[in-house]
């Protein structure tokens, strides 16, 4: 019975999927759902290998040519953020704003976000696990042809992280 339901659902999600791909009003070629699906499979396949503990995070930080990348809101970066850090809100992660901020794809990138801090809600609200920008980030940096990509692991509490967190104001 499971399996007919299944396969049933399975039926109903192409047959919507291509009815949809049929409607010429539906159509933008700036929009691919199956690219997106495919590059985020190969992106978490990928991700396995390059996530860090905080000790790693911290040494591989510390190397020249690292760029460590923070895609939460400017205005969160600005209440906190780990010292060193670079801001480019998710949203704006752009063709042109990679450029800039980001000119060479082999440049070692390690990412962070809301759901690697405890402790302090209002510069890092925790986010639901399967919406954490890590994953969103790591993703659009893979689709984007960067591939030195690293995450922070764990979760951490601000109190008690060897990393160093830091307000704008106090980074002047």
């Amino acid at each position: 019975m499971k399996r007919v339901l299944l396969l049933a659902l399975t039926i109903l999600c192409v047959v919507r999927f291509a009815s949809a791909q049929a409607n010429p009003a539906l159509a933008n070629p700036a929009i691919d759902m199956q690219g997106y699906l495919r590059i985020s499979a190969e992106a978490a396949k990928y991700r396995e290998s390059r996530r860090l503990t905080e000790a790693e995070f911290i040494q591989t930080s510390r190397e020249a040519g690292t760029v460590i990348l923070d895609a939460r809101s400017q205005e969160k970066y600005k209440e906190l953020h780990i010292k060193g850090a670079v801001n480019l809100s998710f949203p704006d992660i752009a063709v042109e704003s990679l450029k800039s901020t980001l000119p060479d794809k082999n440049t070692r990138i390690l990412i962070y976000c809301n759901n690697n801090f405890a402790g302090a809600e209002k510069p890092f609200p925790t986010k639901a696990p399967t919406a954490s920008l890590n994953l969103s980030t790591y993703i659009a940096l893979y689709s984007y042809g960067y591939r030195n990509v690293y995450e922070l692991g764990p979760l951490l509490d601000i109190k008690t992280t060897k990393l160093e967190l830091i307000s704008s104001s106090e980074q002047q």
